[in-house]
């Protein structure tokens, strides 16, 4: 007894594969050493996301359409490509392997991007701020190691966040109580990473180089990778305990759909299960039945053929990522207002006076530092008072319910879209009266009238970004969490090819038959506020979308409970009091 205490009670295991001591690993401790290199990711990642279309459209000679899809479609690799490394994590090797690999293929991509803004064989010729078109070699070496970063990134991004998560132990009730802060604080390292790229390495591009803005994050990430492998002895690993994913998850809509005539019996005891002593032999987590998603129950219908019926805990663990799915296709739009912020707000920024003082103007990327700066402002706020004052009055660990967080999150996103279109406005009435014709007049506004709605989303994202990592994460089945994550990631991936979907179709709709494009070349003399005013309409749309999923939403259950007539269902969750699965 003395020595389970010792020991971490949720079976993870040193990188031997030897249980761990509960005092000496985990925790705080051995998150110090991964707050670093999710910083200078951050950094890396928001040093070429928030300025890539200056570059295409500067550098490159791509149109404004062309550069806006190019980069929502990079974005977007970056965050969907994170479903194979999580996979390959929780089905093959682990977190820390899988993110050791994968760091290791973004450095490579992030010095191949460094040569090609710097390698004069391999960056267009410029003179007096003006370059010549980039040959093909150019090109193509251009956007071989932006996707090679991509691919890198898609075995670190699932993986790092979940890894910090690992190190907190469930079935301790103090370090349970850390974990809850974990991911505010997480993301607010997050944060400062950004925060630097947006006014540090905008400002170092434009002024002193492309190729010293993409070195630096370049270096810091090698430093942080070493500062990571320094604090290997004290963390704490996740035994991997599921053979297939795929595998199962596609097995059980099928079986069930092969036995879809036959009749589901009412005691569930009549389905399919491996005894209880079978999961505490091997470590798996065995989950009872619950009474939704009841269709699926067929794939555990015990039919006398060959082929063996799927477990309850397989058709279980489906119908949970059948839920978080739902849930998850409501996330989508609130993606797409995000995907503005380094596209056409950084374009929209670019017409305006930036001039500060006499002789200092502001990068027009640089304004996405107000999304970091209020996300740093409000991440203690939410922590540190409106979560105990929320919880005074709900009663609730987390003070609201992560669905009610999310809620919050997606309302001020449309309230800063609404903002975004009303400045627009302004821009165009300025415009009008002063006549102005051409692209490259700068129109007598500040750019600063630009504020509202990057600090509008930055507090958003403080409710909608950090709770949905959590949500994806808390919700997941066991065996899963780092896929469970790319719920989160690839929602802002789909978020960004659905953005540029939009931009496409929106231009080629508008411009039909010779009429003035809302999005054209000319942003002076072109509607944004007209596409702006449309991603309003159909945010207001998904957020009633959103309400319906949320109410019949039943978080996930740590505790069971048994029944008459032998049927177990989920109790309610200590640290959220709302309804998780879709009751369909």
């Amino acid at each position: 007894m003395e020595a389970a205490n010792v020991y971490t009670e949720d079976g993870t295991v040193d990188l031997q594969g030897s249980p761990v001591l509960a005092s000496k690993t985990g925790r705080w401790r051995a998150c110090s050493f991964l707050l670093g290199y999710e910083a200078f990711e951050r950094m890396a990642f928001y040093g070429i996301a928030s300025n890539l279309v200056n570059y295409l459209t500067t550098r490159l000679h791509e149109d404004t359409i062309s550069s806006v899809r190019n980069v929502n479609n990079w974005s977007g690799a970056v965050w969907i490509t994170p479903i194979a490394g999580a996979y390959i994590a929780d089905s093959y090797i682990g977190r820390f392997w899988t993110f050791t690999a994968s760091s290791l293929i973004y450095v490579l991509g992030m010095i191949l991007l460094t040569m090609a803004v710097t390698v004069k064989s391999l960056r267009p010729t410029c003179a007096n701020g003006v370059c010549n078109k980039a040959s093909s070699l150019q090109i193509t070496f251009f956007y071989m190691s932006l996707y090679t970063i991509a691919v890198g990134a898609g075995g670190t991004k699932p993986n790092i966040s979940t890894f910090g998560a690992d190190q907190f132990d469930n079935h301790s009730l103090e370090e349970k109580k850390q974990k809850v802060s974990f991911f505010n604080w997480w993301m607010f390292s997050s944060f400062l990473g950004a925060l630097f790229a947006t006014l540090g390495l905008v400002y170092i591009q434009e002024n002193l180089g492309w190729g010293l803005g993409y070195g630096i994050p370049t270096l810091g990430l090698l430093v942080s990778l070493l500062v990571f492998y320094i604090g290997t002895p004290f963390y704490r690993h996740k035994v991997i305990k599921s053979d297939n994913l795929a595998k199962d998850l596609v097995r059980v809509p099928i079986a069930a759909f092969k036995n879809r005539m036959l009749h589901c019996p009412n005691d569930v005891l009549e389905l399919h299960e491996l005894d209880s002593q079978y999961y505490k032999s091997t470590g798996k987590h065995q989950v009872h039945h619950t009474p939704i998603f009841r269709f699926l129950d067929k794939a555990a219908i015990k039919t006398g053929s060959r082929e063996s019926p799927c477990t309850v805990t397989k058709v279980e663990v489906a119908k949970r990522v059948l839920g978080l799915t739902l849930i998850w296709l409501v996330t989508l739009i609130p993606s797409t207002l995000w995907a503005q912020v380094n596209t056409l707000f950084v374009k929209q920024g670019t017409t305006l006076d930036r001039k500060l003082g006499s002789h200092f103007q502001i990068p027009a990327a640089s304004l996405g530092s107000f999304v970091t700066l209020s996300m740093l402002l409000s991440v203690p706020m939410y922590d540190q008072y409106f979560v105990p004052f929320m919880r005074k009055k709900t009663g609730n660990p987390r003070g609201i319910t992560i669905l009610q967080r999310l809620g919050v999150g997606f309302v001020i996103q449309i309230v800063a879209i609404a903002v975004a279109s009303a400045v627009e406005v302004k821009r165009m009435r300025v415009i009008k009266e002063f006549h102005i014709a051409s692209p490259k007049q700068v129109v007598p506004m500040s750019i600063f009238w630009l504020l509202p709605q990057y600090s509008l989303l930055g507090i958003g994202d403080v409710f909608n970004a950090i709770g949905l990592l959590e949500f994806f994460y808390d919700q997941s089945p066991e065996e899963m969490q780092s896929l469970g994550t790319t719920f989160f990631t690839s929602g802002i991936g789909l978020g960004n090819f659905l953005n540029s979907f939009l931009v496409t179709m929106v231009d080629k709709i508008t411009s039909k038959g010779g009429g003035k494009s809302w999005i054209g070349d000319n942003l002076n003399d072109s509607r944004l506020d007209y596409y702006y005013g449309f991603l309003m309409v159909i945010s207001i749309v998904n957020m009633g979308l959103f309400l319906w999923a949320a109410s019949k939403y039943v978080y996930k259950s740590d505790e069971t409970k048994e029944f008459s007539g032998g049927c177990v269902q989920m109790e309610a969750k200590a640290l959220d009091t709302s309804p998780l699965t879709i009751q369909l």
